[in-house]
């Protein structure tokens, strides 16, 4: 009997553990107030052009808090044709994260959209290369840093121009 309650609280203690992480996670748009409030921030001197959008994922992306990336996919037809998400604040990443990322892919890909992946810390980074990520969203859409990754959603666009899949401005 006691070891069934010291299983319980066992339990009890990991779903309590896997809710507080859960709620330190977050995935928001980034957006020009976002930029321009004075926050020390890379993307502080950064235009973000109009044929992309970047979101950012803050904290572990794991189970728990996968179901936060729907933000990305709730209003998909509003989305530019490029869509960058930043993992520079991404702590941890687990199977079931990589699992949704697979999924905003496969969606975004499907109404062909782009995304692109950028600033990766060690262990995500590790995951994404050993999950074999790279062959689902491109091993060009895994960018070192926003920098890069706004410079691939640049000729991403042009070539998307030069297909006749966007319209020209």
């Amino acid at each position: 009997m006691k070891s069934a309650r010291s299983l319980l609280i066992a339990i009890l203690a990991a779903l309590l553990f896997i809710s507080r992480v859960a709620a330190t996670t977050t995935v928001s748009r980034v957006t020009d107030d976002y930029i321009e409030d004075g926050r020390v921030h890379i993307l502080q001197d950064k235009d973000i052009p109009y044929y992309a959008t970047i979101f950012r994922v803050h904290g572990p992306f794991l189970f728990g808090a996968t179901d936060k990336i729907s933000v990305i996919t709730e209003n998909m037809h509003r989305l530019p044709p490029i869509v960058i998400i930043r993992l520079r604040n991404m702590t941890a990443l687990d199977a079931t994260g990589l699992f949704a990322l697979e999924e905003v892919t496969r969606s975004l890909h499907k109404t062909g959209r782009t995304l692109i992946l950028c600033g990766a810390r060690q262990q995500p980074a590790q995951l994404i290369h050993q999950a074999e990520f790279e062959e689902i969203v491109g091993a060009e859409n895994i960018c070192e840093n926003v920098q890069v990754a706004l410079e691939r959603a640049e000729d991403v666009f042009e070539q998307l121009e030069a297909r006749g899949m966007v319209g020209k401005t």
